[in-house]
């Protein structure tokens, strides 16, 4: 293994949070660990001893009582039910130790120099007032609330309003086309719609009025839609209320309804590249318990810390950062492109906010490095402690240039999960060295492995990425799937009783991990599994290359074709001497199995609106199949790209 990035000091790890939390767990005879500094014995006790782990934490966190009998019921998976008879609320718990002068919620809209500022007292007024006003509109437990909004404090004011009441949030950006946010927002029957008139993107002002119009007529079951006004006027129409009237009453006090542990909290959507989105639900205290650990222990957040991760609601992402509020720490939520004006925008913003601990993508740091952006020579990131990136694999070059450009004492901490438990399963933590093209550990409590085909766990060698245990972040149902059979078919139909996640992954035996994208896009090279992140981690690291996307297609013939689409940089052309350079790139710093059939230069590569490359759609329509048959339009970005290789595909057949 190659030398660490980044090493923790004796005084951080002493100081962390997590050693803390060993240590009291020793005092409190709740474990054995001889070592409380020795990540890796805790992580093992934590999986060999889930209900105690679990119960730790609640007792850790002071969540007060908790019923009688065992945290967790149930054989095997899926069948397992956490705390059961155990009631609470999420948002009490958010606001239960919150300081009331300290900053919750910093807002910045593209464009716009001054940050808008909310306390938690502030945040606290807003949420009851427009608690009471959705209480007022017939919205109480089990009823969805829908939100048609951009990274906002609306946004995060208006899910703790729902989720106060026991309602159920749902979100979406509005970078989305209606029909697209129907196809989530429908399968829900939502009874209020919360929208903006707009907002800006990319130096441009994005007009919605006429999109939350047509959303509105595609959700019959809406009875009135909130709508926050962005300097574009409000309609003339008695079904909507202006945000300001629905805040407008600040005299009520915040009241939070008791629901059961694993009352539905919130559902977020799968990408949906085919057939309808997965409508997947989380209760209040899987998501408590689960983030509560993951931002304590792994981000090391306190109440001094101020989180900003670049995301929107449409991704699991924006529910993580918001728990970022249930530790006292503040949120920066952006509104904008992370490029307007300057590729730089995220690190100006994470200098003027005092961001604490920052969230990216890869992109964004492999773009960064292709501009020579050098963060820490033209901004104050003095109070920049650590850098989160996730979203994609996350190549050694990048932890490098991290390191140099923004700071040898802030690790950049990748960290994989999803959608399906909104949380990581692998990542980092402050008591851990960072290595660079390696994820550094699993997170407390998760029993992660790698599994062959047969079920038998593996080192040094890729395997599917697989959980052993329950976690009560792992969703409560399904949308829509009354006998649960979708949920199993999804995670437990190849390993029964196990979650199998769909990445490959290679665990070493020092439990360092390297990530090489999903197991359903995985190229077979004679019998040989390569994950196409080992490529584009290679290819995407040259200056004359944008994007890459490597299909691995088995042909009617019984053939194997693995074609690699480039998309050229500015004023760049792919030509025979730029293939060549990358075929032997590929080559030396991987392996001739890497090296692609055919090397094609294209317009683009198309992703859904999360960010994820189309890898399993492209291998069906190189196939043969009609792009609208293998994805659909309203979850794509710049769908139109998609008959451009629709188009190379028939080519191809032909020649």
């Amino acid at each position: 293994m190659a030398a660490p990035v980044w090493t923790p000091t004796a005084k951080q790890i002493a100081n962390a949070r997590i050693t803390n939390f060993a240590d009291w767990l020793c005092r409190h005879q709740r474990a054995e660990i001889s070592d409380t500094t020795d990540y890796a014995a805790l992580w093992r006790w934590s999986i060999e001893h889930v209900e105690q782990f679990w119960t730790a934490i609640w007792d850790y966190f002071d969540l007060g009582e908790r019923a009688t009998g065992p945290a967790l019921t149930g054989d095997r998976m899926p069948d397992v039910h956490w705390f059961p008879a155990t009631e609470l609320n999420y948002v009490e718990y958010l606001f239960r130790h919150a300081e009331p002068d300290r900053t919750a919620v910093v807002e910045i809209h593209e464009g716009t120099e001054t940050p808008i500022t909310l306390t938690f007292a502030d945040l606290r007024t807003q949420v009851a007032a427009l608690a009471q006003t959705l209480r007022n509109l017939g919205v109480g437990r089990g009823d969805r609330v829908v939100g048609y909004l951009t990274n906002t404090a609306e946004a995060v004011t208006a899910f703790l309003a729902t989720a106060s009441l026991g309602a159920v949030w749902a979100g979406c950006g509005q970078d989305y086309a209606p029909a697209g946010a129907a196809h989530r927002f429908a399968q829900l029957d939502p009874h209020v719609l919360v929208a903006a008139t707009g907002y800006d993107y990319g130096g441009r002002h994005h007009d919605k009025r006429q999109a939350v119009e047509e959303l509105r007529g595609l959700l019959p079951s809406v009875q009135r839609t909130i709508l926050v006004d962005r300097n574009t006027g409000l309609p003339d129409d008695p079904h909507y209320l202006s945000w300001s009237d629905a805040t407008a009453d600040t005299t009520k006090p915040l009241l939070t309804e008791p629901v059961p542990f694993d009352h539905p909290l919130w559902v977020v959507f799968s990408s949906g590249t085919t057939g309808q989105p997965k409508g997947l639900v989380h209760g209040h205290g899987g998501v408590l318990l689960e983030h509560l650990k993951a931002l304590a222990f792994h981000f090391d957040l306190a109440h001094t810390d101020r989180l900003f991760w670049y995301t929107t609601p449409s991704w699991m992402m924006w529910n993580f950062q918001l728990s970022a509020l249930l530790l006292g720490a503040g949120i920066v939520c952006y509104d904008g492109s992370p490029t307007h004006r300057h590729i730089d925008t995220i690190w100006r913003i994470a200098a003027q906010t005092n961001t604490t601990v920052l969230g990216t993508s890869p992109g964004y740091l492999l773009a960064c490095e292709k501009a020579a952006c050098a963060p820490s020579d033209d901004h104050d990131l003095t109070m920049l402690r650590t850098v989160g990136v996730t979203g994609a694999p996350f190549p050694a070059a990048s932890a490098h240039w991290v390191a140099t450009h923004v700071g040898a004492g802030t690790p950049a901490v990748s960290i994989t999960g999803g959608t399906d438990v909104v949380t990581a399963f692998l990542g980092g933590a402050p008591t851990v060295p960072t290595w660079p093209g390696q994820i550094s550990c699993p997170w407390l409590g998760v029993a992660v492995d790698a599994f062959d085909d047969t079920g038998v766990p593996v080192r040094e060698a890729v395997g599917e990425l697989v959980v052993t245990s329950p976690m009560p972040s792992m969703p409560v149902f399904l949308w829509n799937d009354t006998d649960h059979q979708k949920y199993r078919d999804v995670y437990f139909h190849t390993y029964p009783g196990v979650w199998r996640h769909g990445d490959w992954v290679t665990i070493t035996t020092d439990q360092g991990i390297a990530v090489h994208g999903r197991s359903d896009a995985t190229l077979n090279r004679n019998g040989i599994r390569i994950g196409s992140a080992d490529i584009y981690d290679i290819v995407e690291e040259l200056p004359e290359i944008t994007e890459a996307l490597v299909i691995g297609v088995e042909r009617p013939d019984g053939s194997y074709w693995m074609p690699m689409f480039v998309v050229p940089a500015s004023g760049q052309v792919i030509d025979d001497d730029t293939k060549n350079r990358i075929r032997h790139r590929l080559r030396n710093e991987a392996s001739s199995r890497h090296v692609p059939d055919d090397i094609i230069t294209a317009p683009g590569i198309p992703h859904t609106r999360t960010g994820k490359k189309l890898e399993v759609p492209i291998k069906r329509i190189l196939l043969g199949h009609k792009p609208t048959d293998v994805a659909d339009p309203a979850t794509i970005e710049h769908f139109e790209l998609l008959d451009w290789y629709a188009h190379h595909a028939t080519t191809s057949m032909n020649t």
